[in-house]
């Protein structure tokens, strides 16, 4: 009896821990909940390299599912001819990049201001920027588009179809979620001590070299975080710039949304089509979303320390 209590106990202690999140059950939970999270946000993605290899052969074969058995790079070959890459892929580089720096700048200046001045209705300005985050994209972007319109006529120089509208926007703080961008730089700036101010101030310094000395030097995962949240999003974004670029330029989330007309415009003189001609599948699509998700993915590679990182300091974690 005494033996089976003590089997009992050791049992429980394994399964359960010395505190909950000791045991075996916890453990096994954890897993079982990040696994199945995993798989939501990995299973399209390996769908989707999964097709972009696959042959035609293999697309309509009921018997492959996962791994082709005639893998081809001739879809990447098609995907790449039909999006006009790589210029579509520099311009979409250039593009995303231009407002990108412009909205890191504009977002640290707006978010050192309201860490560190006190100034007439600061409360209401700050509430202003929060709306902005809250207030749909769509309920602003037609008041946008007839400002822009305006101007253009009474200037008599083309806004609308050039980057200037979006360029224009993100330095006036109203970029792709600049709201954010701002309040990522408030929160992080209030972290630093405002002595380190006061004594460059002492020395001599003014409120311009305070901010570069000081605050920018001291926030440099901050930036990059920033920088690489607001190049993804204006990378990736569509509604905006379909609104204002149009087809001025050729950018990659525009051309594969466009992947399907700009294919049939273009299959008779795509190099090694069967026949001259190829059928539109999805492995043509898989390969062009893939060729599109490329560049996010390896920039993230390459800076996913210093990401991960910002994202500490800055306290998005909610920490």
């Amino acid at each position: 009896m005494e033996k089976t209590k003590r089997i009992w106990a050791l049992v429980k202690r394994k399964l359960m821990g010395y505190n909950l999140s000791d045991g075996y059950l916890y453990k096994t939970a954890v897993y079982i909940l990040l696994i199945a999270i995993a798989y939501v946000f990995l299973y399209p993605l390996l769908r989707m390299i999964s097709y972009s290899f696959m042959s035609t052969k293999d697309i309509i074969n009921p018997e492959i599912d996962w791994i082709p058995i005639s893998p081809t790079l001739t879809n990447l070959k098609v995907a790449w001819t039909v999006m006009s890459m790589p210029w579509t892929l520099l311009n979409s580089l250039w593009f995303a990049g231009t407002l990108a720096l412009a909205q890191t700048l504009i977002s640290a200046l707006t978010g050192y201001a309201f860490a560190r001045y006190e100034f007439k209705f600061k409360g209401f300005w700050f509430g202003m920027v929060l709306m902005s985050f809250v207030i749909p994209i769509p309920v602003v972007l037609i008041p946008r588009w007839m400002m822009f319109v305006t101007t253009q006529n009474i200037l008599d120089f083309k806004l609308i179809g050039t980057v200037i509208p979006q360029l224009m926007l993100a330095i006036a703080g109203q970029g792709v979620y600049s709201a954010i961008l701002i309040l990522i730089f408030y929160n992080f700036f209030k972290m630093i001590p405002i002595v380190l101010d006061e004594a460059a101030k002492i020395d001599g310094a003014s409120n311009l070299q305070v901010f570069y000395h000081i605050i920018l030097k001291m926030s440099v995962p901050t930036i990059i975080t920033v920088f690489l949240f607001a190049f993804v999003w204006n990378y990736n974004e569509t509604y905006v710039t379909g609104t204002f670029l149009r087809s001025a330029l050729k950018v990659m989330p525009m051309q594969l949304g466009l992947f399907d007309s700009i294919f049939e415009r273009m299959s008779a003189p795509i190099p090694n089509a069967p026949g001259g001609q190829f059928r539109l599948n999805e492995s043509y699509k898989m390969a062009a979303t893939l060729i599109t998700m490329a560049p996010m993915m390896i920039m993230y590679f390459f800076v996913q320390k210093q990401f991960v990182e910002g994202i500490e300091k800055t306290g998005i974690t909610g920490e």
